[in-house]
């Protein structure tokens, strides 16, 4: 089913919505989630909270893009999951991938310094542009996804070992150029 076919159905609060993102869009979530809990039944938890949250929020949202939105809503959710468990003890997954970003990015913004979120959003938009499509995919993956670097490997081909040092030079790039268009790191 189309993306626009199944926003219409949250629109006219046809329970069928529910059915027809989870079709499309289920194993997509699950494993987003997954990738930052460390743990299925989390993952499942957090997917069925998406659902739930998608069906709240559409209307008044009108997603263009309803992977891109039902991914966001999973990703914050199981952000919040992980946050939650992490205040109760350590967390897995989500930690790694902060602990490698916080070199260029800071972790988060106090309610002061949202304008300037919005800057460094839109410069790390620019900067991903600039990249190679595989650079692109493998940040995309790795930093939004949470895909393991063994699993990033994989796909993209070549060793861990390599990726590591490819995500090292992507994330390199990016402090720089936030440092380059005065972003306080």
């Amino acid at each position: 089913m189309e993306d626009t076919a199944i926003v219409a159905l949250y629109w006219q609060r046809d329970e069928g919505a529910i059915t027809a993102s989870e079709e499309k869009y289920g194993s997509t979530c699950r494993k987003l989630s997954y990738n930052i809990l460390q743990s299925l039944q989390d993952a499942e938890e957090c997917v069925n909270d998406t659902w739930h949250r998608a069906w709240d929020t559409m209307p008044p949202q009108k997603p263009h893009s309803l992977g891109a939105y039902l991914c966001r809503i999973a990703r914050n959710l199981s952000i919040d999951r992980w946050r939650a468990r992490r205040s109760k003890k350590r967390g897995e997954g989500l930690e790694e991938l902060v602990l490698e970003l916080e070199e260029c990015v800071s972790s988060v913004p106090s309610a002061e310094e949202e304008w300037e979120a919005q800057a460094a959003a839109e410069i790390i938009d620019r900067w991903l542009d600039t990249l190679q499509e595989r650079d692109r995919t493998a940040f995309l993956l790795r930093y939004w996804y949470g895909q393991p670097v063994g699993e990033l490997a994989r796909q993209l081909g070549g060793s861990p070992n390599r990726m590591s040092q490819r995500l090292h030079r992507l994330r390199e790039g990016l402090r720089k150029t936030l440092e380059r268009e005065g972003v306080k790191l």
